[in-house]
């Protein structure tokens, strides 16, 4: 763990102190002090790194990463950075997002890219289910609106309460007690819409996007030891040639 790590992470232990009262009554100089003592750290860092790589640093490859594709890794610190910047004192509404700052350890971590860069690759798949499952939600809220809406108003009045309805009942929360035995004691056949619903929209929806994300995660580790594998094929091949250079320029 480097040193810019150890001062996100420490400086988003801060950040938690600020929002305790016991704290800031007695140490609020001290706690405001070092908050923006690690602020120009990070901005220290990114200046630093813009002054050494110059034009090189806002390509498409991070010197740093052995070639890897990284512009949007900087336009993310940027913004991370920017918006730590102006959420100071000064402007009240701003404080809250400086926490966003703790997200800056994502970039600067091997671990934490890998992983945002598979979910990044999974959005394209995901859309698929999400029209599924829009698809589902939109006509069983036009289902419920038609069968429910005379005895039940609040929950299924119109399409709007209807699809928020049913959004509560796909999250399982409250879905048994509080929307449906009610429903059920008024339509007792109820049943037959809300399970098919909840199978399909919470079980089998769910179910795809774990299939999906595990799908990229394997795909990702297996392209992570590919590249491995063809840079240590380059090295030994590498070494091979030096060796063999060697042999061929030795006097006999």
């Amino acid at each position: 763990m480097d040193r810019l790590t150890v001062v996100i992470l420490f400086n988003a232990v801060i950040l938690g102190l600020v929002t305790s009262n016991w704290v800031m009554e007695r140490e609020e100089n001290v706690v405001h002090t070092v908050d923006r003592l690690c602020l120009w750290f990070v901005v220290a860092e990114l200046l630093a790194n813009i002054y050494a790589y110059c034009k090189e640093f806002f390509v498409s490859k991070d010197p740093e990463s052995n070639g890897r594709n990284s512009a949007g890794w900087i336009l993310f610190d940027f913004f991370i950075v920017g918006i730590s910047v102006f959420g100071s004192d000064t402007f009240s509404v701003l404080r809250a997002p400086r926490i966003l700052r703790l997200f800056r350890a994502v970039s600067v971590s091997e671990w934490l890219r890998n992983t945002v860069e598979s979910f990044v690759r999974l959005f394209p798949k995901m859309g698929g289910v999400f029209m599924l499952l829009g698809l589902v939600h939109y006509v069983g809220a036009v289902m419920a609106t038609t069968l429910f809406a005379a005895e039940f108003p609040d929950w299924f009045g119109d399409l709007g309460k209807s699809a928020f309805s049913l959004f509560q009942i796909m999250t399982l929360e409250s879905w048994s007690m509080g929307i449906v035995r009610p429903v059920r004691e008024v339509y007792p056949f109820a049943w037959l819409f809300f399970v098919p619903f909840v199978i399909v929209a919470a079980y089998c929806a769910a179910n795809l996007f774990v299939a999906l994300i595990v799908d990229t995660m394997q795909t990702a580790h297996h392209g992570q030891e590919v590249v491995e594998t063809d840079e240590c094929r380059k090295e030994v091949l590498r070494r091979l040639d030096e060796i063999e250079r060697k042999l061929n320029t030795r006097p006999e």
